[in-house]
């Protein structure tokens, strides 16, 4: 909307064919108005029809966003290189690499301004594989590595305990059976051919069994969501990568074996699974600047209605540890009121009645976990 060439809105009719495409299962006009300081609503002076457009604070943050996407591409140039040194033959399908690169923090045109541009680093195959041109070996270390050697000087635990160990959280009220310490114990010294190793012929069935296999297909989740923004992935969108990175195991089996190091997150049709140990208390313990950039987006969609008497005047966003502080709009009948039963009538004439609203307000700690 904001990038529109004709200009940066939209009319209202012609977003309310765009409902069954975005998947609302409310009505647009209803969405727009559930929206006030995200989406702002006008009649256009000449057409007088009803238009939407996306606010100056929403639309400072998206600059905001941009700009420090194009601040940070030295380190987005890295996070690609790590993944195609993690694949198999160092290649990955292109429209895998699309479907995380937001959560990536990649730009919407990174074909172009990351994979085109920097033909030293990368060559694009054909249309949907990119070919890794040279290894850079100081980039081959896991975070979880790094993890391990704390662990090794702050706790003086020996390279036994810590060579091949991951981070163990459990859930809040986790029921440890008989036996599972010792298991744990053992599995958290298991050697493993680790993500950035070289890859020989790797099989299910090699020296060490399954449990090794499992472990290495851990450790390579492990780093890949270490690498996004927000230390998460749409379970789907990992088995993506599976062939890629010679992942032979069920993803969502192996994920739920490991509740201490991955958290399943279940929202309707829709699993999230999250490296536990990269939050605390339902936010990202090291939070990074798009990562902040986002927050502030999310904290004025979850204002609603509020302070809607007169944007012009909300007080800037106080970023704390634990979140944003904004003053609530009290009482009073709110601008934009007389629209209500315009974009009623848009929704009405495009698909009949409005529908209910199913979406979930739960945290992100209260989330159903696809372990249940």
């Amino acid at each position: 909307m904001a990038q529109r060439k004709r200009g940066p809105f939209v009319s209202v009719q012609l977003m309310s064919r765009w409902r069954n495409i975005v998947g609302l299962n409310v009505g647009m006009g209803e969405f727009l108005h559930k929206y006030p300081h995200v989406f702002e609503l006008f009649v256009h002076p000449l057409r007088r029809n009803l238009c939407c457009k996306i606010t100056q604070r929403m639309r400072d943050l998206i600059d905001e966003e941009e700009k420090i996407v194009e601040e940070y591409e030295p380190e987005l140039l890295q996070k690609v290189k790590k993944l195609l040194m993690m694949s198999k033959n160092g290649t990955l399908h292109v429209h895998a690499l699309r479907l995380i690169r937001r959560e990536l923090g990649l730009p919407e045109d990174f074909r172009d301004s990351i994979l085109r541009t920097h033909s030293k680093d990368f060559r694009l195959v054909d249309l949907e594989i990119v070919e890794l041109v040279d290894r850079n070996e100081s980039l081959a270390k896991a975070e979880v590595e790094k993890w391990r050697e704390k662990e090794y000087v702050d706790k003086w635990l020996s390279e036994f305990e810590t060579s091949y160990a991951f981070p163990i959280n459990f859930p809040t009220g986790f029921k440890i059976e008989g036996g599972y310490r010792e298991k744990l114990k053992n599995w958290q010294r298991l050697p493993y051919l680790k993500p950035y190793e070289s890859k020989e012929v790797l099989r299910v069935r090699t020296c060490g069994g399954i449990e090794r296999f499992e472990k290495r297909a851990v450790g390579i989740i492990h780093e890949l969501l270490s690498l996004t923004v927000e230390k998460m992935l749409e379970v789907d969108r990992l088995a993506h990568f599976r062939k890629d990175f010679a992942i032979e195991v069920n993803v969502c089996e192996l994920l739920l074996k490991h509740p201490g190091i991955f958290y399943i997150c279940t929202k309707g049709s829709t699993q999230t699974v999250f490296l536990r140990e990269a939050y605390s208390k339902g936010c990202l313990a090291l939070p990074n600047p798009i990562y902040v950039v986002r927050r502030k987006m999310l904290d004025l969609i979850l204002l609603g209605h509020r302070n809607t008497r007169s944007l012009e005047d909300l007080e800037e966003i106080k970023e704390e540890r634990n979140g944003s502080v904004f003053r609530t709009n009290v009482g009073g009948r709110r601008d934009g009121d007389w629209i209500v039963p315009i974009l009623d009538s848009y929704d009405q004439n495009a698909f009949g009645s409005l529908g209910d609203i199913n979406d979930s307000k739960q945290p992100f700690d209260g989330c159903e976990s696809g372990r249940n």
